[in-house]
């Protein structure tokens, strides 16, 4: 007798899922409705890219374009609707968002599947400070639609109308693991290794000969900071150490640290902001370390969107947040996992 779940499909659990999938229509008709209102354009960003993204841990799904002479070439679902929203932003577009279809490999648990939606949003001219309002107010109607007072998740709550806790990355190792983060981080970015190893191994955690300042960093988020995160009220987690800017630019405020803030509710990550990095050579600079970084630890390389670079030569200065929807419909709604939110989600691979 087979112990799989029924299938989404399948009527009894459809009339379960079915009042959350409602839920999540009218949260996404109010957050296209409080865009519109604000004077940003909504934009659609084509799936198939040249390169999915440049970051060492997401991993794409590759597919092959048959071009009308028969040559073959690799494109991506892209992992992020990001490269074509701010190629729109050099074009002249000053408010924009994105409700977009994303693709990621390798992953899927509770809060995770190979495809969700992203609502990404940009503000040319305004600092990353307008976002953080901007998350408050999406946050607020999201609950107020989902007629919620209170956010959850496995019995982590937080009130989505209270003031957010603003945390920087300095701030919450000292707090939650007692490490002086800033010490191992120079004024020039570079970061010290064997210092950060030696403050992490007095936290009892695992330190491997072959790990990394940046293996390192991620142990301690995920391990003893993440879980003390928005609880009771969201917490915007920001002035990441530049190292872990990804393609956001350098604080003017100190070298060390980058204008990078992700919000959390309920333990939970939903959303990753930027001011964003507008010198080409430097975002090159960094993909390349990452790409390195991938075939490092995966042994496979994604490609540079060259057109991506050239119009950060031409993008204004702005900032710009990706939220993932369908976690916060979850939290909305009190969903346990991330397959209840979404009309139709992929189904595991099973022999049949």
């Amino acid at each position: 007798m087979s112990t799989e779940p029924s299938p989404w499909w399948h009527p009894g659990i459809h009339a379960d899922r079915r009042p959350l999938l409602l839920t999540r229509n009218r949260i996404l008709a109010a957050f296209r409705g409080h865009f519109a209102r604000h004077d940003f354009v909504e934009v659609e960003a084509a799936a198939l890219q040249v390169s999915p993204g440049n970051e060492a841990h997401l991993s794409a799904f590759a597919t092959e374009a048959i071009l009308p002479d028969g040559r073959r070439e690799t494109l991506y679902l892209h992992t992020s609707p990001e490269f074509a929203c701010k190629k729109l932003l050099a074009a002249g577009e000053p408010r924009l968002f994105s409700l977009a279809r994303v693709f990621r490999n390798r992953e899927r648990g509770a809060l995770h599947h190979p495809e969700f939606t992203m609502l990404e949003w940009y503000r040319a001219g305004e600092t990353y400070d307008a976002l953080m309002a901007d998350c408050a107010v999406l946050l607020a109607l999201a609950a107020e639609t989902a007629g919620a007072k209170r956010l959850s998740f496995r019995g982590r709550e937080v009130d989505p109308f209270a003031p957010f806790e603003r945390l920087t990355l300095a701030e919450a190792f000292h707090r939650f693991a007692a490490i002086d983060l800033l010490a191992t981080v120079s004024a020039d970015g570079a970061t010290d290794r064997d210092a950060l190893a030696d403050a992490v191994m007095t936290r009892g955690l695992r330190v491997a000969a072959d790990d990394s300042w940046a293996d390192l960093f991620s142990r301690v988020l995920v391990g003893l900071i993440e879980p003390h995160l928005g609880q009771g009220r969201p917490t915007i987690l920001c002035e990441y150490p530049v190292s872990e800017a990804a393609l956001a630019r350098p604080s003017p405020r100190d070298p060390r640290v980058a204008e990078r803030f992700e919000l959390y509710a309920c333990g939970v990550e939903l959303a990753n902001a930027f001011g964003e990095l507008i010198d080409p050579e430097e975002q090159r600079r960094r993909f390349e370390a990452e790409m390195a970084e991938k075939a490092r630890i995966y042994g496979e390389r994604y490609p540079i969107d060259e057109d991506f670079l050239a119009a950060l030569a031409l993008m204004p200065e702005a900032s710009g947040t990706a939220l993932g929807f369908d976690r916060l419909v979850m939290l909305a709604t009190a969903a346990p996992r991330i397959d209840d939110v979404i009309w139709t989600p992929v189904v595991r691979g099973q022999a049949r």
